[in-house]
């Protein structure tokens, strides 16, 4: 018996598991932003695109394996998801890099656009500017910045979306052999 089938979390699950934590961390982004103020650096805006392609396809997904296991139109869903969510790895790898300090993020890490119509407005606009750094951590919990958690749920999406797929290329491939057999 192999870890992929004792775990408890059935194929129909995975898509609906994969949603709902990707629609809770991008809502937290979100009231991290708008309620509680913190300005999101570029870094973490990037980190936001692959929850718009994680919550529609694994919405999709869940929705097309409500009658049976996962079949080929939602694997493929679920591959799409396993792949954003592991690009969202290596982003939010590497912004917790560049806030750790284990390595140089990149030169022009900003958040804000500026509109003026003249240099002296564009001034006084400089002047009431912060402008969110992507080597700071604005916000942690037990020493994980938000990149670190994001990480870490990433990670998490990555699996679920990995242990999906591994069934379902497992389940296929005995069906295949028990028909040559």
């Amino acid at each position: 018996m192999s870890l992929l089938t004792t775990l408890p979390i059935a194929n129909r699950q995975i898509p609906w598991l994969i949603f709902a934590i990707s629609v809770v961390t991008l809502a937290n982004a979100l009231i991290f932003e708008h309620v509680g103020g913190l300005d999101p650096c570029s870094l973490c805006l990037q980190q936001r695109i692959p929850y718009w392609v994680l919550i529609p396809a694994s919405l999709l997904a869940g929705i097309l394996s409500r009658e049976a296991n996962l079949g080929l139109a939602p694997i493929v869903l679920i591959l799409i998801c396993t792949a954003a969510a592991a690009t969202n790895v290596g982003i939010s790898g590497y912004h917790a890099g560049v806030e750790y300090k284990w390595w140089e993020g990149p030169q022009g890490c900003t958040g804000t656009s500026l509109m003026a119509g003249s240099l002296a407005e564009f001034q006084q606009q400089l002047n009431g500017v912060k402008v969110p750094r992507c080597d700071e951590i604005p916000w942690s919990l037990l020493g994980i910045s938000m990149a670190g958690y994001n990480f870490l749920i990433s990670l998490l999406l990555t699996a679920l979306g990995a242990v999906a797929l591994a069934r379902y290329w497992t389940m296929t491939g005995l069906e295949t052999d028990q028909k040559d057999g």
